[in-house]
């Protein structure tokens, strides 16, 4: 066993890892509890800018929720989330010894005869692993992502230090109770830690977008794949924000944007699955040739949920009640998602990030995904939205709302960063028409059989 993965399996591996976050976490705890309980003024933003530094500098699923709980309305202080939402998966890569080390446990002594050329440098580095080019003796590019070491205990430190951290917050603002939403980043978090989970994952986003031509996902290489090393197609595409920085045509914007769309939300409205992670990192884009439109890779299949068929009816539902301003409709699709205890005025004020969300798909006519073209109108919804809920009395999400919230949001953002001008009412309509919940149930069930998925954690 090699010694970085012996120590992964040590208490040790995980003391280490408190003792390089606990400072910063109970650090902050104790300066807000100090705001809060005893007056003590003191520069929240100074100390989440040391924080996000701190995170940055680790590699591991607390970068990663870091960035995922900045697009989770009052999950933490705004001045938190505001510095954490720039964090980017962008860890310092491991060295050449680390990849021979990991290789050879994964592969054998004998891997590099596996392999034409193998990069000793690291193509791209992630808060899990990171990925290095490689061809194959039949030629073909390769993408080979390695898994860092320690990543058992990291997880379990790290997801000890968030369930820490987002206590010691819902004690002073139970506005929104994160039980169920840790719990779902819990578990998609520990699934993530399973490359053959992902290449699962792969495989089943492979047929599901099959007819789907503005859209590429890699493919999983067999006998190159373990429980650390996902071995897969190597597609060629850029960063979106070195494409943006080019000015490209509103035309090119448009195309990527609805690449976009229909990467995540086919998908979620024909089979119940949706890719949890829209994070800028996730995608490239490919721009138009002479022989083919412009379109996206859609990449990283870590975090993907599963949901039950029932489920995506109460969002369908949701998006009729608020269409029709039925609140009856509303009740039974809030329901339908898993929320419970509502009153009436609780569900008023889950009415307007309903509406928020929807208000795009409600519009007949070509426009941006936000009229007012304000970054910050949706921070300021959430907060009217926390108002309002603390106003009557809480709510606890449930674990579901979690990934399509967080995809809602994060697709948002980026439709905006693009200028994109869509009928997006169209769009939805077209995907949802027909829909019939039997149908997606079977459809769901042949396709996670075919790609080999294993059981989703509830």
């Amino acid at each position: 066993m090699a010694d970085d993965d012996r120590e992964g399996r040590t208490l040790f591996g995980e003391v280490r890892r408190m003792a390089r976050t606990s400072g910063a976490v109970g650090g902050i705890a104790a300066r807000m509890a100090g705001a809060r309980y005893l007056g003590i003024k003191t520069d929240k933003a100074v100390h989440a800018n040391d924080l996000k530094a701190l995170l940055g500098g680790l590699k591991g699923p607390l970068m990663k929720v870091a960035q995922f709980l900045s697009t989770v309305p009052n999950a933490l202080p705004p001045e938190y989330q505001q510095e954490l939402a720039s964090l980017q998966a962008n860890a310092p890569p491991m060295g050449w010894n680390f990849v021979r080390r990991r290789m050879v446990s994964e592969l054998g002594p004998d891997w590099q005869s596996k392999f034409a050329s193998f990069g000793q440098e690291a193509a791209a580095a992630a808060s899990l692993g990171q990925v290095h080019r490689a061809t194959l003796p039949d030629g073909r590019l390769v993408a080979c992502k390695l898994q860092y070491p320690d990543m058992t205990s990291v997880v379990e430190a790290d997801l000890r230090q968030l369930k820490l951290a987002m206590g010691i917050f819902a004690r002073m603002d139970d506005a929104i109770q994160h039980d169920d939403v840790y719990l779902e980043l819990s578990d998609r978090l520990r699934e993530e830690l399973d490359y053959e989970r992902e290449a699962a994952q792969m495989r089943l986003y492979n047929r599901m977008l099959a007819d789907v031509p503005d859209v590429r996902t890699p493919t999983p290489v067999e006998g190159y794949c373990s429980k650390r090393l996902l071995t897969m197609s190597w597609l060629e595409g850029r960063p979106i924000l070195d494409r943006l920085a080019e000015n490209p045509s509103l035309e090119e914007r448009n195309a990527y944007a609805r690449a976009l769309f229909h990467a995540w939300y086919v998908p979620f409205y024909h089979f119940g699955v949706i890719h949890g992670d829209p994070h800028l990192g996730n995608y490239q884009v490919r721009q138009p040739t002479e022989s083919e439109p412009a379109g996206i890779n859609l990449l990283d299949f870590g975090t993907i949920r599963v949901f039950p068929p029932q489920f995506l009816t109460g969002v369908i539902r949701l998006y009729e009640a608020m269409r029709d301003g039925d609140k009856d409709k509303a009740e039974q699709a809030y329901r339908d998602w898993g929320f419970t205890n509502l009153t009436r005025e609780k569900m008023e004020v889950l009415d307007m990030w309903a509406r928020f969300l929807h208000e795009p798909l409600l519009d007949d006519r070509v426009r941006p995904i936000q009229q007012d073209g304000d970054p910050d109108f949706g921070r300021k919804v959430a907060a009217e939205v926390h108002a309002g809920l603390k106003r009557t009395g809480g709510v606890r999400p449930p674990r579901e709302f979690v990934l399509v919230d967080r995809s809602a949001v994060g697709l948002g953002s980026a439709f905006m960063r693009l200028g994109a001008k869509l009928n997006w009412h169209r769009m939805f309509n077209e995907l949802i028409e027909g829909y019939d919940q039997v149908t997606v149930a079977n459809r769901q069930a042949k396709a996670l059989k075919e790609a080999g998925v294993p059981p989703v954690l509830p």
